[in-house]
């Protein structure tokens, strides 16, 4: 048994003393700019993120678009959302493409030079809790599922998008349109786009 619980919702966030709002790129190619050299960064292993890019881009397109952004303009590769965020509060990074909203909203309400927004659709991919087939304590295991898909376990969540509330309300919270990772695409080709990634990006440090 599982269910999802919260979403991590992926944008592009920027330091807003570093970035004026009317300089934002509006496409993927307008990274190309030479105005954004040494200034882009991206969080490793964000695989599930990329397909999910591409199913809008095309794979061929969409390699070509991400490769020629990273021979010109160059792209920081960081591992671990809080510390890519935190980069781009301290302007080390001024632009991230792949900062979770949630946590771009929460530097941001205690005064960070901070913001974010998307080019095109966000990509929000699900998170769950599920219980084991052969959990070594099942009852214990079932009492923590039910906590965590409680009212009151969904105030315990690090990430301020919930999947309780689905539809409106869920949108409504991250304020910008998003669609999901596409399951199959992360399950069956999963190390297809970790190669890609890697390839495009590299593993980051």
């Amino acid at each position: 048994m599982g269910s999802a619980t919260r979403l991590n919702v992926f944008v592009h966030a920027y330091n807003t003393k570093a970035v004026k709002k009317e300089e934002l790129p509006k496409s993927w190619e307008d990274l190309l700019d030479p105005k954004w050299k040494g200034k882009l960064g991206i969080g490793s292993g964000n695989s599930d993120w990329l397909a999910a890019c591409f199913g809008d881009l095309g794979e061929a397109r969409g390699t070509r678009l991400f490769k020629d952004i990273v021979a010109k303009n160059g792209i920081s590769v960081r591992k671990g959302h809080t510390l890519l965020a935190q980069l781009v509060v301290s302007g080390e990074v001024p632009l991230a493409l792949t900062v979770y909203n949630y946590k771009a909203e929460q530097f941001k309400g205690k005064g960070a030079p901070i913001d974010w927004f998307s080019i095109g659709t966000a990509i929000a991919r699900p998170n769950g809790v599920g219980v084991a087939r052969r959990a070594p304590h099942p009852h214990a295991a079932v009492l923590f599922y039910d906590f965590e898909i409680s009212e009151e376990g969904r105030r315990f969540s690090r990430s301020a998008t919930s999947c309780r509330r689905a539809g409106k309300s869920t949108r409504r919270s991250t304020s910008c349109r998003f669609k999901f990772v596409d399951a199959r695409v992360t399950l069956d080709e999963y190390d297809k786009w970790v190669k890609l990634y890697e390839e495009i990006f590299g593993k980051g440090r």
